[in-house]
């Protein structure tokens, strides 16, 4: 699931905390046990456990600079150039560059599972141009580009599509810059509270309500919609072909062993045909999944959506569907249509985030 983005410049709408509305801390890679990033003149500094603004030790807690920084997991601590500490924060006034990305200002490497986690803090809006660069890039129509923010672990968000993808530092010159200072400080309410302004590439042509997709009691009673907008895209109609065997073991590997897949069927829908309920017959018995729990298991990149019909050939599975990703809230590929045909930013929001309110930040 994704979670906070900008076509209507507002994909997304992770809340962060108040104390956190200026600042926002993104992990761009976790539980990794070696990593190497590089800039100019960067400043290391060992930190205590748990990280900035956590009490605790570090032996000596060093500081030094360098143009290379080589961080290895060890065991109970992390090593750079031969001094380990539970943490380490890298600042410099350069960007730092990793896997081809650049990031700043400054980047924490904090113990995380059986490795570490890379988390750069930066400025939310720097975050947010980055965020958006990444969902939609710099080609698309300003208005689609507008973005509206919403406002025991030490990051906010993933830069992974559990959350919302990432692209890093933006130079100064694109124009994604322009369209999120048109709308600082905007956010969505929905019944005075923030919104959890959900998004997803493309609907298929219709939209889906969130209670039917996440698990959560509290989920906002938000309408679906037809979407009209969006039939340009590459995601509209889609098909797979998944050999049963493939199926078979990647269910054993999530826990769910049928051995081996003969059968499969779509036996609950939402009202806009997403599948509610998969059930899988096998050699071992008969399972029967969520929707949203078979799609993660086959992957959310390769089963591109639940609105789908299968059938059974033979040793192969063929998926014939429409849309990409769970349905709620703005589409992506929709909004840039509405955007296409002169349709304001307003509009697009008032269009996919029906009985939602515009409203401003309180930053108090």
């Amino acid at each position: 699931m994704r979670i906070l983005v900008g076509v209507l410049a507002l994909l997304a709408v992770l809340t962060v905390p108040a104390s956190a509305s200026d600042a926002i801390r993104v992990a761009l890679q976790e539980s990794v046990r070696l990593t190497e990033l590089r800039g100019t003149d960067i400043e290391i500094s060992a930190l205590p456990a748990g990280g900035p603004g956590e009490p605790g030790r570090c032996d000596g807690c060093p500081r030094w600079r360098a143009d290379i920084v080589r961080a290895v997991w060890a065991g109970p601590a992390i090593e750079i150039a031969g001094y380990r500490a539970p943490a380490f924060r890298l600042r410099s006034e350069q960007p730092m560059r990793l896997g081809g990305r650049e990031y700043g200002p400054a980047v924490d490497l904090l113990l995380n599972g059986e490795g570490f986690a890379i988390v750069n803090e930066l400025p939310l809006e720097e975050y947010l141009v980055g965020v958006v660069r990444a969902e939609a890039g710099e080609a698309w129509p300003r208005e689609a580009l507008r973005r509206i923010i919403g406002a025991g672990k030490p990051y906010h968000i993933t830069a992974s599509t559990a959350h919302q993808q990432y692209a890093g530092r933006v130079p100064p010159s694109s124009p994604i810059w322009g369209a999120v200072r048109e709308t600082a400080g905007q956010v969505l309410r929905w019944e005075g509270e923030l919104f959890p302004a959900f998004y997803h590439t493309e609907s298929g042509g219709y939209t889906e309500d969130p209670r039917t997709v996440f698990a959560a009691p509290n989920m906002p009673a938000l309408k679906p919609v037809v979407c009209q907008f969006s039939a340009g895209s590459p995601h509209f109609y889609w098909t797979l072909d998944l050999r049963l065997a493939q199926l078979s073991e990647l269910l054993r590997r999530n826990g769910t062993d049928v051995g081996t897949v003969r059968a499969i069927e779509v036996t609950e829908r939402t009202p806009s045909l997403r599948a509610t309920l998969v059930s899988v017959r096998g050699t071992h018995g008969v399972v029967r999944l969520r929707g949203n729990d078979f799609r993660r298991i086959v992957g959310y990149d390769t089963l591109k959506s639940t609105l789908f019909a299968v059938a059974v050939d033979r040793e192969v599975a063929r998926f014939a569907g429409r849309g990409y990703g769970h349905g709620v809230g703005l589409c992506q590929w929709g909004a840039k249509g509405m955007a296409e045909q002169g349709y304001a930013a307003r509009k697009i929001l008032e269009f996919y985030y029906p009985g939602t309110m515009l409203g401003f930040l309180d930053r108090r």
